[in-house]
């Protein structure tokens, strides 16, 4: 028997997973996503991922901007929903919500809980240098990604891998799981372990402020850096009088102060090896590989490209 189900979600990360529940063949009742917003004064309103391909399959949807709403409950009450599943929504869920009766929700979560809860585990993943990350789907609770846990799945991490490259897979994985989750669920075979607390960290959300190269740490770190923030918001630093971001790195053993530009190919040394940038993306510019930038840009062996140097 299909069940009825509310799907929260925003990011293009939840469309493949909205997707999925969609040609498992239960019914969506509702689609919430967050609001459409202008980006420019007169442009058109930028919606979402998930509702751009809700649009696209005929999807009712719901963009509120708050949900502790008198309005928002009585629409839960009414949609009478056997599961509501959010991906990466956006928005914490009232308690007024969560405690609707025989209304279980569920998320899909990027990481292994209980470690990295919260906003940003796929690139608190990465920046950690772990060796893996994978999906957790859980019931939701009052306390932030705490809920107990009723099936994971990992893959391995490699040193090339970007936001990029494990959003698109672990997005991916959370297609096939949610399927198999929903599939238990309705034949009652589901089980929820509770979480070790012990174990968990916080994946807090990312600050532009950590976007600026620190050369004073090691290569790997900074390199693993640039793959989280890749393609967004990106990792810079100041290169002429103009900020540059740092799109692909390899790390070098080359030592030098720093924040010094070593060789010719734009090697620049860090408190430990250093980093040759292959790709980069001038201010106003597209990316393009360092070879072209160095055209047009000179460098000066032996200068020093860090923070108030």
């Amino acid at each position: 028997m299909a069940l009825k189900i509310i799907f929260m979600g925003t990011p293009d990360f939840a469309v493949p997973i909205l997707r999925s529940i969609k040609n498992s063949g239960h019914n969506i009742l509702s689609v919430y996503t967050q609001t459409p917003k202008r980006k420019n004064r007169g442009q058109k309103e930028g919606l979402t991922p998930v509702h751009e391909f809700s649009k696209q399959n005929n999807f009712k949807v719901r963009h509120p901007e708050k949900l502790n709403t008198d309005e928002e409950f009585e629409f839960f009450k009414k949609a009478k929903p056997d599961i509501v599943v959010v991906v990466a929504y956006g928005k914490i869920l009232p308690d007024k919500l969560l405690n609707i009766q025989d209304v279980k929700f569920i998320n899909v979560h990027a990481s292994l809980l209980p470690k990295w809860r919260g906003a940003a585990p796929i690139q608190r993943s990465i920046m950690n240098l772990d060796k893996e990350t994978g999906i957790s789907i859980m019931k939701i609770v009052s306390k932030l990604d705490a809920g107990p846990v009723m099936m994971k799945s990992k893959i391995n991490l490699s040193k090339d891998d970007n936001y990029e490259s494990v959003n698109k897979k672990l997005s991916i994985l959370g297609a096939n799981m949610i399927v198999e989750s929903l599939k238990l669920i309705e034949q009652n075979k589901s089980k929820f372990v509770e979480q070790d607390e012990n174990l968990a960290s916080y994946a807090q959300k990312i600050n532009k402020s950590e976007a600026e190269i620190n050369w004073n740490e090691k290569a790997k770190k900074i390199i693993a850096k640039i793959n989280a923030f890749y393609p967004s918001p990106g990792t810079w630093f100041k290169h002429n009088g103009s900020r540059v971001k740092i799109t692909k790195a390899q790390e070098r053993r080359l030592e030098g102060k720093p924040g010094e530009i070593l060789k010719e190919n734009f090697t620049i040394a860090c408190q430990e090896n250093s980093i040759e940038i292959l790709e980069l993306q001038k201010e106003g510019k597209k990316k393009m590989k360092t070879s072209e930038y160095l055209k047009g840009n000179k460098l000066e062996i032996g200068s020093n490209v860090g923070k108030n140097l």
